[in-house]
């Protein structure tokens, strides 16, 4: 019996999961596949029983591929990425006032930075990963109907398809399950608008060869007052345009193909590609106004949604569920107290909300529809750039965190270090004559990198907080060095000598989601910052004990 997809096979009423998640998009299956592979127990129930065909998110970038590679999928997803080929952005007169890239090699997180994707092949291998997962369970056709909450658990109604009832009980809850969130509802969360709500049609056609001969090499921002345009180039044949309407067009009847040829006919016709998908949207930017309510938490477009104008939609809901998942392993095995789960919200709605923020900037001088304000904004861009556009590294506009479970060993004379809050490199490293991406050469958990003159190490975690354990008086377990040395890892590109370097810094403390909680430049700071973070958990932690 498949019981991914036979909504009668009903869950296990006899276990208490540790965490149940409410929808099966690519943010509730990376959550799945995360607490799962961790050896929790997981209830996965979507009402839909098939990924859907046609694409909605078309871009990811280095940190949600480290992410992917960590749950197993990343070189099966590989073949269906390519490079997000360079942002023009061309103002009221057609001149390039901007130009968004990507940064240049050796690639920091060990992937290309920004990539284009094609999303139902990839939400498949998401997908597949979990259901390989001896600790998951997968219902689909099944509804969430209710929510009830006591000190030991969670309680969920739900319901097949055929209308029969269903229940389980979890630990927890994560809804994962879109803007229109049941679980949000259910949970009493309300969200805040954050001032941003305009309507564009989002056009996705796959253009064969004489389409292709036509279109623009680079994908383009058209800045123009007439009708702001995204054009986006996507996998293999795949383009996308979003257009923005204008005040006293129907979205419904600018969402049929007669109208929607007339729009793209600037650059193509219906001899030069076929129709995939079509729809109005509006965009909008919203955040939770809380993450959590007790035992229930939501995560991806249930907790925030925002204008598409970066590609970071689907990342987000990624980086959500990566910032939570470690954090539910170490409360469910004991490692730390429930206080560590109010770090998730604490953190990813100040990164949203910077995020979105630099978004709506970018939202708002693209979508200016006064010819002389766009003719100021296009001619502020250039004099800002010095009189010639120079390409910016879309990463640069990716905030860190700036909250929660992050050092705060500070004082006047010793401010929190820039590093703190950014993510750790992934370094490749030889293994044998072969450069190995250092995640897969290594444990998960934290990690603690540290440096002696030129030679650069690496301690790793065994899946929990640490086990630091002092070999030599470095610190060092694993091994990235510059020069070779006995029991240790050549460091294939520099990257993380750069790294060290570049922040004055000889030692660094990581999180399992590879943001760096900690710095230091000498070993009483580094023994006072991994002091500082065994006090964050309770005494009987094996980790500092």
């Amino acid at each position: 019996m498949d019981k991914q997809n036979d909504a009668a096979y009903d869950v296990a009423y006899d276990v208490t999961y540790d965490v149940a998640v409410v929808g099966f998009g690519p943010c509730g299956a990376v959550a799945a596949a995360l607490l799962g592979q961790a050896g929790l127990r997981v209830l996965v129930v979507d009402k839909s029983h098939t990924v859907y065909d046609k694409p909605r998110a078309v871009a990811m970038d280095h940190e949600i591929m480290r992410v992917l590679q960590g749950i197993g999928v990343a070189e099966a997803v590989l073949p269906h990425t390519e490079p997000f080929s360079a942002s023009e952005h061309f103002g009221a007169d057609g001149q390039l006032i901007r130009r968004l890239t990507m940064l240049p090699p050796p690639y920091p997180m060990g992937w290309t930075p920004s990539m284009v994707f094609r999303q139902p092949p990839v939400e498949q291998i998401l997908r597949d990963r979990v259901a390989a997962l001896p600790s998951v369970d997968v219902r689909l056709g099944v509804d969430l109907v209710d929510l009830g909450q006591s000190a030991d658990g969670v309680s969920l109604q739900l319901q097949a398809q055929d209308g029969s009832p269903r229940s389980a009980r979890a630990c927890y809850v994560i809804g994962c399950d879109g803007a229109s969130s049941t679980v949000r509802r259910l949970a009493g969360i309300e969200l805040e608008d954050l001032d941003f709500d305009e309507p564009w049609l989002v056009v996705d056609v796959l253009a064969n060869a004489q389409g292709l001969a036509k279109l623009p090499k680079a994908s383009a921002q058209y800045c123009e007052p007439t009708r702001p345009v995204s054009y986006i180039i996507g996998t293999d044949n795949h383009r996308r345009w979003e257009i923005m309407l204008l005040p006293g067009e129907d979205a419904a009847v600018m969402a049929q193909p007669a109208q929607v040829w007339k729009l793209l006919a600037r650059w193509i016709t219906p001899d030069d590609g076929l129709l995939w998908r079509f729809a109005s949207y509006r965009f909008h930017a919203l955040v939770a106004q809380t993450w959590r309510n007790g035992r229930v938490f939501i995560a991806g477009d249930a907790a925030h949604q925002q204008p598409p104008f970066l590609g970071q939609g689907m990342c987000q809901g990624v980086r959500d569920v990566a910032n939570l998942a470690w954090k539910l392993q170490h409360v469910l095995a004991g490692k730390a107290g429930s206080a560590l789960l109010d770090t998730y919200g604490q953190e990813r709605s100040a990164h949203v909300r910077q995020l979105t923020n630099t978004i709506k900037g970018i939202g708002r001088y693209i979508c200016e529809r006064d010819p002389a304000a766009a003719r100021d904004r296009d001619a502020g861009l250039i004099a800002q750039a010095g009189g010639t556009v120079k390409p910016q590294p879309r990463q640069d506009l990716i905030p860190g965190l700036q909250t929660g479970l992050l050092s705060d060993l500070a004082h006047p004379a010793n401010p929190i270090h820039p590093a703190v809050g950014t993510l750790f490199p992934q370094p490749r490293v030889l293994q044998n004559g072969m450069p190995v991406l250092l995640d897969d050469a290594c444990a998960s958990g934290y990690r603690m990198g540290t440096g002696t003159g030129t030679g650069w190490r690496v301690v790793l975690g065994d899946g929990a907080l640490g086990w630091v354990l002092p070999v030599d008086d470095d610190f060092a377990l694993l091994r990235v060095t510059s020069t070779p040395q006995a029991g240790a890892w050549l460091e294939a590109e520099g990257v993380l000598a750069a790294w060290f370097q570049r922040h004055a810094c000889t030692a660094a403390i990581v999180r399992p989601d590879h943001y760096v909680y900690a710095v230091a430049a000498t070993a009483n700071a580094l023994q006072a910052e991994l002091a500082a973070l065994a006090r964050k958990f309770p005494a009987n932690s094996p980790e500092f004990a």
